[in-house]
Parts: C-alpha cells; sequence; structure tokens
C-alpha cells in the first residue's frame, strides 16, 4: 500500500509543481502560482511555427480549431496562462487533442506574479500561448503595464500563434470591456447607459495589429450579448480621432472558433451549423453624448459562417451567412430591414365599392409593379437614390396614374410635368416644373440635381436642358390619354374639378432606404386638371412634397398642394422626428393632420433610419405600397385597409 502512495506522489511531482514568487514566500500573504506541465518541455518542436490568432467563443472545445493552433505551433510546445484554470487544460489539449510536446500552464492569482522569471522564460520560449477563460478584470489587473502584456505583444509579432477563449478573447482587442466591478454587465443594462459607469472599457492592454480598432465579446448568441456589444463599441469609440476609422464589434458564439491568418483572412470553426462570428459596423455608433439610452437607427451587423471570410482589422467580409441591421432606440434593440421601399400613387375619395374589380386590380398591379422594379435595385445593393427613380419611372408610364403618361390636362390643353428628387445623404435635390416633353421627368428632375449647379429648372428652359443632356423626348401626345382628356372636358364645361374623386390627387412618389442607410425621395405628377398660368404644386418644392436626410427621413407628398406648400410639409415631418423626438407614424400623422387644418386633403409616405415606413392619409384613400427585404410587395388603396405590421 506505501509502495503505491509513494508511486501515485511521484507521479504527481513530475506533472504538478505549485510555485511561489519570493515576495510572496517574503509575506507569507500571497497565493502561489500554480504550475503545471504535461508532456516533455526539452522535444524539439517538429515543424515550422507560424503567427495566427484563434479567438474563441468560450464553449466546449473545438477539436479542429485546436489541432489548426496546434499546427501553427509546430505541434510543438504551448504554454497556457490563466488566473482561474489549471490543470484541465493541460488534460484536455495533451492528452484528449494530443499531437504536441507539451502543455505547460501557469495561474496567476497576484500581479507580481507578472514579473516571476520563470513564467516569464517560459512565456518567451513557448511555440504558442493559450490565454484561458475565466474573469478577465483579473487579466486587466495582473498583467496590463507588464513584462506579460510585453511578451505577448512580442510574441505576435515574432510570427507566433495566440489562441484564446472566453475571457482570453475578450482581452485581445484594441480596446476591451474589462468588468472591473466585478461583474458582467448583461445587454439592457448596457443598452440603458452605454457610457455609464458599469460599463467599464478599458485601453492600452494589447498591442496586436490585427485587431486594431477591434472590440470583442464572446458567449455571444448564447448569452444575447449583442446589445452590450453595441454599448461597447459606442463607449469605446468616446473621444476617438475623426480621422481614424470607426471601430468594429467582434462576438464569436460558443460553438464557433475565429482563425486568423497573419494576413488577416479569418475563416469559422464551427461545432453547431449555427456557430458564428458577429461583426458591428460602429461607424453609426459614433458620437455618443452623454449618459442615458443608446439611440442609433441603424447598425449593420454581419454573420461570418463556415463559408464566410473575414479580413481583419477592416471587417469586411467575403460571402457572408447573414447581413442585419437593427436599431437602438430609447435603450432597445430591434432588427430593422436591410432595405425598404414605399410608394404612392395619388389620394382621393376612394370608398370600397367606387372602383370596379378590374380597375381596383389594374391599381394594384401597377403599384406591384413599382415595388418590384425598385425593390430589385435595393435588393442587388443599389442606392436609395437609384431606386425611387426606378419606382417613380415605372408610375410615370403607367397611363392610370397623373404623372407622365396618363398625366391630367392644363385649361389650354396641355401636359405639364412636375417632378422632383433628393438624396439623403448629400442633401442634393432637383426638380423641374412645367415640362412639356421630357418622357420621364423623374430623370430629367435627377440631371438637374447631378448635372447643374441649379435646384430647380421651368418650362421651356428645363426642356431645352433636356435635350442638351440627352434625355428622353416624346411628342407631347404621348402624354394623352382619353380618360385624362374627357376630365379635361368636363371641366371646360363645368369650370370645376371634374377630376375623377376616385383619384382626386394624382401624384407618385418613393421613398427608400439602402442597405447602406441612406434615404432618398422622388415625386412626380402632372397637377391639376384645369391648372392656369403656370400653375405650380407641392411635388417639386423642395421641402413640402419632397424632402430626404439621412438620420432623419425622407418623404413624398400627394394632395392639395398648395397647403402642403404652406405647411413645408415634408420637411415638417422630419423636423417633428428630428427636434420633437416624434416618432416617424406620429410625425405623419400630425402633418397630415396640420395640412388638413387649413384646408388641405390628400396624403403623404415617409420612411426612417429604422427602414419601417410610415403612411399617413386625410383623405378616404391612398394608392400606396411598400416592399423590404426579404417581404413580398404590399399594396393598399382604401383609408382603412391595413397591413400586419
Amino acid at each position: 500500500m506505501l509502495g503505491r502512495v509513494v508511486r501515485i506522489l511521484g507521479l504527481l511531482f513530475a506533472a504538478v509543481s505549485l510555485s511561489m514568487t519570493p515576495a510572496a514566500a517574503r509575506s507569507g500573504k500571497e497565493k502561489p502560482y500554480e504550475h503545471y506541465v504535461f508532456g516533455k518541455r526539452d522535444t524539439p518542436t517538429p515543424g515550422p511555427v507560424s503567427g495566427g490568432l484563434l479567438l474563441m467563443g468560450g464553449g466546449d472545445r473545438n477539436i479542429d480549431a485546436m489541432k489548426w493552433f496546434f499546427a501553427k505551433a509546430g505541434h510543438g510546445h504551448i504554454v497556457v496562462i490563466s488566473a482561474s484554470y489549471g490543470k484541465e487544460i493541460g488534460e484536455e489539449f495533451y492528452r484528449e487533442i494530443g499531437g504536441i510536446q507539451s502543455t505547460e500552464i501557469f495561474v496567476f492569482h497576484a500581479r507580481s506574479q507578472a514579473t516571476n522569471p520563470r513564467i516569464l522564460d517560459r512565456l518567451r520560449k513557448a511555440d504558442g500561448i493559450f490565454i484561458a477563460g475565466g474573469d478577465q478584470a483579473r487579466y486587466v489587473r495582473y498583467w496590463r503595464g507588464t513584462p506579460v502584456a510585453e511578451i505577448l505583444d512580442a510574441h505576435v509579432a515574432a510570427g507566433k500563434p495566440l489562441a484564446g477563449t472566453s475571457a482570453g478573447l475578450a482581452i485581445q482587442g484594441e480596446k476591451l470591456y474589462g468588468a472591473m466591478d466585478d461583474g458582467s454587465i448583461k445587454s439592457p443594462e448596457a443598452l440603458a447607459d452605454p457610457l455609464g459607469p458599469a460599463n467599464t472599457i478599458e485601453g492600452d492592454f494589447l498591442h496586436f495589429p490585427l485587431l486594431t480598432g477591434i472590440v470583442t465579446d464572446t458567449h455571444f448568441k448564447e448569452r444575447d450579448r449583442l446589445g452590450r456589444l453595441f454599448a461597447f463599441v459606442a463607449k469605446a469609440q468616446v473621444g476617438r480621432a475623426d480621422d481614424r476609422p470607426a471601430m468594429i464589434g467582434l462576438g464569436v458564439d460558443e460553438s464557433a472558433a475565429l482563425a486568423v491568418e497573419p494576413d488577416g483572412t479569418g475563416r469559422i470553426y464551427a461545432t453547431a451549423p449555427d456557430g458564428y462570428a458577429w461583426v458591428v459596423d460602429g461607424a453609426r455608433l459614433r458620437g455618443v453624448a452623454g449618459r442615458g439610452p443608446l439611440d442609433a437607427p441603424r447598425v449593420k451587423v454581419t454573420g461570418v459562417g463556415a463559408g464566410s471570410v473575414v479580413h481583419l482589422p477592416s471587417g469586411r467580409v467575403d460571402r457572408p451567412v447573414f447581413e442585419r441591421h437593427y436599431a437602438a432606440r430609447a435603450g432597445e434593440l430591434v432588427e430593422v430591414p436591410r432595405w425598404s421601399l414605399a410608394i404612392h400613387g395619388g389620394a382621393g375619395v376612394i370608398e370600397r365599392g367606387a372602383l370596379t374589380p378590374d380597375k381596383d386590380k389594374a391599381y394594384r398591379a401597377g403599384l406591384d409593379a413599382a415595388l418590384r422594379a425598385g425593390g430589385a435595385v435595393l435588393d442587388q445593393g443599389g442606392a436609395a437614390l437609384d431606386a425611387v427613380a426606378t419606382a417613380v419611372r415605372v408610375l410615370e408610364d403607367d397611363p392610370l396614374f397623373n404623372a407622365g403618361r396618363g398625366a391630367v390636362f392644363t385649361a389650354e390643353g396641355r401636359n405639364e410635368l412636375d417632378a422632383a428628387i433628393m438624396d439623403g445623404r448629400t442633401q442634393k435635390a432637383g426638380a423641374v416644373a412645367g415640362v412639356t416633353r421630357t418622357r420621364n421627368p423623374i430623370d430629367l428632375a435627377r440631371a438637374v440635381m447631378e448635372k447643374s449647379p441649379h435646384v430647380m429648372l421651368s418650362g421651356a428652359g428645363a426642356d431645352r436642358f433636356a435635350v442638351e443632356r440627352g434625355i428622353a423626348q416624346v411628342d407631347p401626345v404621348w402624354f394623352r390619354t382619353e380618360d385624362r382628356w374627357q376630365q379635361m372636358l368636363r371641366w371646360r364645361e363645368k369650370q370645376a374639378a371634374a377630376v375623377d374623386p376616385t383619384h382626386l390627387f394624382g401624384t407618385v412618389g418613393a421613398v427608400a432606404i439602402d442597405s447602406e442607410g441612406n434615404l432618398a425621395a422622388a415625386t412626380s405628377t402632372g397637377g391639376m386638371t384645369g391648372k392656369r398660368w403656370g400653375r405650380i404644386g407641392d411635388s417639386p418644392v423642395i421641402g413640402a412634397g419632397t424632402y430626404a436626410k439621412n438620420g432623419w427621413c425622407a418623404v413624398s407628398a400627394t394632395g392639395s398642394g398648395e397647403y402642403f406648400i404652406r405647411e413645408s410639409a415634408a420637411r415638417q415631418l422630419c423636423d417633428r422626428v428630428a427636434w420633437k423626438g416624434e416618432s416617424l407614424k406620429a410625425a405623419a400623422e400630425a402633418t397630415i393632420m396640420a395640412v388638413g387644418a387649413i384646408g388641405g386633403d390628400g396624403g403623404l409616405i415617409a420612411i426612417g433610419p429604422d427602414g419601417r415606413p410610415a403612411f399617413a392619409i386625410n383623405d378616404l384613400g391612398m394608392y400606396r405600397g411598400r416592399m423590404s427585404a426579404g417581404q413580398p410587395p404590399e399594396t393598399a388603396i382604401f383609408a382603412d385597409e391595413a397591413w400586419a405590421d
């Protein structure tokens, strides 16, 4: 029995040694560091050693990822550093995974141990270093500003591999969440006060070039940490120079490990089909000021899966498994569409039964066609400006709508067309009024915006500009339809607005947000039947019938234009959102009621940074539609016709 005990003790002493720093030995107060060895430390490293970072999400050990790491270390000698876990890591690395010469573990229990010559010597000689999980606050307290941190930087700079899991990954970015209050902040708390003291963002710890401008997080999907990573990135950028790129967040699921090559290309090893890395674009998380809930209108999050490649430190992802957008509103995180489009085709006294089934079907088909055309632009990554122009162009060519072909006639029996377009990204705008020969006035409005120093051109001058710019021209007869001609004849007989009451205000328009978060608005109209003296309504007036500004909203209106002009309706709606803090829906309703209060009828459509459109009507109906990424087109006509949100 005694011999068995002696043999067991001998094996234990061969594998484990507990050491104490000199200071600890003198004081007797400091817990000694732990030291474990598995394998033979003095054997040659079998293969070449090459650089790389293994960023692990903190779940059960990812065998394939660890084999990648061991191969990078030349199947040689791995040193594990920890402040919590010890012997079990060596058991797993050396005995269960295998393929390496040795695993040596140091478990720190005090900052003074970060200057211990024995530990520093072994770290310098390591083929690969693995930072274990546990409590990242201990790592910050024990290692920041010490030789251990210097050796970790030098190890990576020398082209040797380094891996970390859970807390061992959380400390590697340029900035990090240190959990310095000895807690672990959760997403709701972090979103409620991203600049508060509980969000303990630290810096000047490790300096790995491939993780410059990056904040990391782990156990990501499993612990619902997207919200807190938003808060980390927001606070990490406080005081960041404007000329430096925006920081990004990098979250890794428990079932995932991101293996990063020295050139910055990273690939996922996953133990489950839905094990991802999540890249958070911090561009719209810059400039958060003051205490209180996080408000960020549109933050892009890209998924890195088994077939993806991420490029660090830029965060660009090839073949992402998903691209999602989130909005933080008053401290709550919601997913919003990648892109979204809304259109209208005019408003009027549209009661159920007023339209024949065939007419109802035809209007919906026209709206559907415009949505699909504009949506196709956005779905292929196109700009909101291109999408609204495309959608409006389809409606201009549809004789059902009072814009382009199918426009109403003036008192003199002419078609005089107005249009406007505005780019929310640049706030550039273009408009035309009284156009008589340009097939698609929206194209001419865009040319005014992009190819002239002006915002609005009118009449013969606008037509001349169109010819000079090579924009498609038609004989005025192109715009004529029999229905519109008969409306004009009835108006001449009665000297009244004898317009079809189901299409009293026939403007068409579109608003959109693209995958880059840019807003745009476009509007086009034939005006009012029997209009005289070169009358111009609200459609081409920037701020009245058309407006767009990134971060605020995009608006297109339809109705009795004089009243929309008096209320500066389109800009008013955006001001209500930006300056009064009203929701887009509430602002739209309040604006159309303000128009109604002074005698105006009609409706408007709007879209904001979160991609959720709003429709407001103070009449009995409005031809309208919406479409967003991953969702089919939806159309409506009657005021009481609601969509499921």
